[in-house]
């Protein structure tokens, strides 16, 4: 992710905090994380984790509505959230992530890579159709540099992970001359 000691970061969905324990050994004091989730359980479980670090908070907030950050985040991180939502509301999440970007900040998705689900491993397949939610297999389908281009971010770098079937994804926010 290439965290900057100075960093301000917001997590969307930040689950259990674990992520955002994990970016904060990277930050000097003059960072920051915002984790946002929903789930009073997680959010209990994330600020008992993180409640050593001053400059780590957690609010909730639901990630596809308007969230109330413009530009104040060098990165935005969401980690296996994304794949979850219907389209209309992936295209929200990303919308927010971009306001909250500071010109040039970059967006990181740690999801699932695209591929062909029916030419996948048995094992691939067993798992979309048992475990993953049905949103999934139609968000594995779906070309997101594209999508991501299209909303405003470039730059793309990734991070192949389990055969390929993970992947990070960071790409940056444009500039309006780019």
């Amino acid at each position: 992710m290439d965290i900057r000691p100075d960093d301000a970061i917001l997590d969307l969905g930040a689950g259990t905090g674990r992520n955002a324990c994990l970016m904060r050994r990277y930050l000097s004091e003059q960072g920051r994380i915002v984790g946002l989730d929903i789930g009073p359980e997680m959010l209990a479980q994330a600020q008992r984790r993180c409640r050593r670090f001053a400059n780590v908070t957690f609010e909730k907030q639901r990630v596809e509505e308007p969230l109330p950050y413009e530009e104040e985040f060098d990165k935005v991180f969401i980690s296996f959230v994304l794949h979850g939502f219907i389209q209309e509301d992936r295209l929200r999440i990303i919308a927010n992530a971009r306001r909250a970007l500071r010109p040039g900040g970059h967006f990181l998705i740690l999801d699932y890579n695209e591929f062909d689900l029916a030419r996948s491993p048995w094992p691939v397949r067993f798992a979309f159709r048992r475990i993953e939610c049905p949103l999934a297999s139609d968000f594995v389908r779906r070309d997101w540099r594209a999508i991501l281009q299209e909303q405003g971010f470039g730059d793309f770098q990734a991070h192949r992970y389990y055969f390929g079937y993970v992947r990070l994804l960071a790409a940056r926010k444009m500039l309006l001359a780019e």
